[in-house]
């Protein structure tokens, strides 16, 4: 499908990246001679041993699967597509992510805790790759039109930064409990830490369709926000969920994910959709 660069008002996107083990191994153990996978328990070692936590910071990932739900301004989705399908190289991925914001006129990214992972992600694979973003890198721009700019909702729209009033809180429980609270599936037989070991088993696909529940789950719940703010009424709210329902079902025999997503899915009257009268 070729989209109208006018009809784009927002790009909503999640990104699924592995640990860069060369990388690892070369930066930070490079007397040891480790091979990338010993690198990278090494590191998640290490960091449980100093943090507590083993995850790996995003500064030494690579993107491998990155979903983007193409939507108008009045919130209706256009399509999701899945960036450099089926090859999924990250240096592609980031090209087409980029300059894939230009050619739509630079719409406002959304995300779910993007700002602290996806978009930092990004910006480090352009800095990898040589890619020039000049009017994402604004930074000669007055402070609050940069678009790196943590308030500015043209730019970016975080959806947790939303739900934690910009950080005052801990929503403990993540983009799973935020679809759950609107009866969408959240998290299904898939869980971030699992993406290294079906990369490694050359399951790209299965990631990428994971990657698309997720995108999903983030559209409701972008929906639902712009309920709270007003700008969108809860039956438009019904109409935009029923048509997504009706596109996946469409969809479901193409992408795997999609049929696991509706089957997942629960009755769309349930509680937490209804509106007062």
């Amino acid at each position: 499908m070729s989209t109208p660069a006018h009809e784009v008002k927002y790009l909503l996107f999640d990104v699924e990246s592995i640990a860069d083990g060369d990388m690892i191994a070369r930066t930070r153990y490079p007397q040891c001679n480790y091979s990338s996978d010993q690198a990278i328990a090494m590191f998640r070692q290490d960091l449980l041993c100093e943090s507590g936590r083993d995850f790996v910071p995003f500064t030494y990932h690579l993107p491998i699967a990155l979903v983007i739900a193409k939507i108008r301004e009045d919130f209706s989705l256009i399509e999701i597509v899945s960036l450099d399908e089926p090859k999924h190289r990250s240096e592609v991925i980031a090209k087409q992510f980029w300059l894939g914001w230009e050619r739509y006129g630079r719409p406002t990214w959304v995300t779910f805790n993007g700002r602290t992972f996806d978009i930092p992600l990004m910006e480090l694979a352009a800095f990898r790759y040589g890619i020039s973003v000049p009017t994402w890198f604004n930074l000669y721009d007055r402070t609050y039109s940069q678009n790196r700019n943590r308030y500015n909702l043209d730019s970016h729209i975080d959806l947790h930064e939303v739900l934690t009033n910009y950080g005052s809180t801990w929503f403990r429980g993540g983009l799973n409990l935020a679809a759950a609270l609107l009866a969408k599936p959240g998290k299904l037989d898939v869980q971030g830490d699992m993406v290294l070991d079906m990369y490694r088993a050359g399951q790209l696909t299965e990631i990428s369709e994971y990657c698309r529940c997720d995108v999903l789950d983030s559209y409701f719940v972008f929906l639902r926000i712009q309920v709270m703010m007003g700008r969108l009424l809860p039956e438009k709210e019904k109409e935009l969920i029923e048509s997504t329902r009706n596109m996946l079902e469409q969809q479901a025999e193409q992408h795997s994910g999609y049929r696991r997503y509706l089957d997942a899915w629960q009755a769309s009257d349930h509680p937490a959709l209804q509106t007062s009268v």
